[in-house]
């Protein structure tokens, strides 16, 4: 039996350029926000909805090449889910799901095999 992952703290840190993460199961996940921006799954960004789910997502966030550097202006949550930013390019439309974020961990480079 899995437990839900939920964060128990969320940091934006904008000096250094990465959302830190810590999960209810006490691993601390580090996402660089220019990666995190390229892994954005919104419908606009992955290409169409035929590319919408979890069989689209990256494998790895740090083999993503980030076009630029890219800050979060804001962030907000989406109700008890999620997390919504702001880029600094204006683009926001991209919801980051707990789910879809624990298995973006880059820190959490695990095999089971």
């Amino acid at each position: 039996m899995s437990i839900e992952v939920r964060p128990k703290a969320i940091t934006l840190n904008k000096e250094e350029a990465y959302l830190e993460i810590t999960w209810n199961d006490d691993v601390t996940c580090q996402y660089p926000l220019a990666h995190l921006r390229e892994a954005c799954p919104c419908v606009e960004c992955r290409g169409g909805h035929q590319y919408m789910g979890a069989a689209y997502d990256p494998d790895n966030l740090l083999t993503l090449t980030p076009k630029r550097a890219y800050t979060v202006t804001q962030i907000e949550m989406v109700g008890n889910y999620a997390l919504q930013p702001v880029w600094d390019d204006g683009h926001y439309t991209g919801i980051y799901t707990w789910d879809y974020l624990r298995r973006l961990c880059p820190d959490e480079e695990t095999s089971n095999g």
